[in-house]
């Protein structure tokens, strides 16, 4: 009986310990630091990206591969320094396309101006993030803060555990799943590939050679394989940007799904959504529904993949510039 007793102590203990980790995330968390921060962000963001609206694709993609690595700890934006003795995850394959890095560092100067040292670099990525889809025409997602910034990037880790656009269906769902993400987050945060651009190296292996023999895809659309070849991506080398939704790459709505369901994902990581009766009963779903339900739906799934491993507490550090730990 006292054993008993002894466990259900521990287990009390465990989740007031785990309780007190989560509650680090709170809405408002600058109330009194600086209660001018989530309005500072937002002002730039609502500013300037109208004058550039696929910064705001961009953006989500930073978050996204900032989250997937030791968490949402801003560990994307760290540059490689000689005293740090690696390269970081900026240089990693998944990341050498991402845009975005000065945006960031631009809001978070403003910050720097209003409250210095208050707020990190992984709440303003978390917090532009949301505004620029919002400022598009996109859904709202709640940004609970009080994130700090880490002090370790590693390229290898961006490497190993960024879902590639060339992942089969076991290899998503494995990714997502070391993250805590379950199959529908996994349907639904690819529907951030309804804004954006993609660049031709990263799906062309699957128009000119995709088992090595020079054949292509044939989970592919063929007239859209066709399209692509002939107007975008005239070679295995070729460097142009594509939409990912075509003709509605600035919207944030459900013809991504629609596409994915005529086999016009143009990543092998979409097409793989189709490989499972579950995540294709998802699409189906989703495409049926209204707007308003992807938007909730994307909501929930972001506030899941925006906690993910996140530092609060006395854990890492608020980073003065995003580019560089503190000295």
């Amino acid at each position: 009986m006292g054993g008993f007793r002894h466990s259900g102590i521990l287990l009390l203990i465990l989740a007031v310990v785990l309780g007190t980790v989560r509650a680090d995330l709170k809405m408002n968390f600058y109330a009194k630091t600086c209660p001018k921060a989530e309005k500072i962000v937002q002002g730039y963001v609502s500013e300037h990206i109208p004058n550039a609206p696929s910064l705001a694709a961009t953006i989500i993609r930073m978050h996204f591969h900032d989250c997937f690595v030791r968490g949402c700890d801003a560990s994307v934006l760290l540059n490689f320094t000689s005293s740090s003795g690696n390269q970081t995850e900026k240089v990693s394959v998944p990341n050498q396309t991402l845009r975005g890095f000065d945006f960031i560092d631009r809001v978070k100067s403003l910050l720097e101006s209003e409250c210095p040292g208050v707020v990190s670099c992984a709440d303003v990525i978390s917090l532009v993030a949301r505004d620029a889809v919002v400022v598009t025409g996109g859904p709202f997602w709640r940004v609970p803060t009080g994130r700090r910034d880490g002090l370790i990037s590693n390229a290898s880790e961006a490497l190993a555990q960024i879902p590639p656009p060339f992942s089969n269906f076991t290899t998503l769902q494995t990714l997502f799943a070391n993250k805590g993400l379950n199959l529908k987050d996994l349907v639904v945060l690819s529907g951030a590939h309804t804004i954006g651009i993609a660049h031709c190296p990263s799906f062309t292996s699957r128009l000119y050679n995709f088992t090595g023999v020079g054949d292509q895809d044939p989970s592919l659309d063929s007239e859209y394989a066709a399209n692509l070849k002939a107007n975008k991506c005239k070679s295995i080398n070729a460097t142009t940007q594509v939409e990912m939704d075509p003709g509605s790459f600035r919207t944030f709505d459900l013809s991504y799904y629609r596409g994915v369901l005529k086999r016009r994902g143009l990543f092998e990581s979409d097409a793989a959504l189709l490989t499972r009766s579950t995540t294709r009963s998802f699409i189906t779903q989703l495409v049926e529904g209204s707007l308003v339900n992807f938007y909730t739906e994307f909501a929930k799934s972001m506030e899941k993949m925006n906690s993910i491993d996140v530092k609060t507490g006395s854990s890492g550090e608020i980073r003065k510039r995003c580019a560089f730990v503190n000295s």
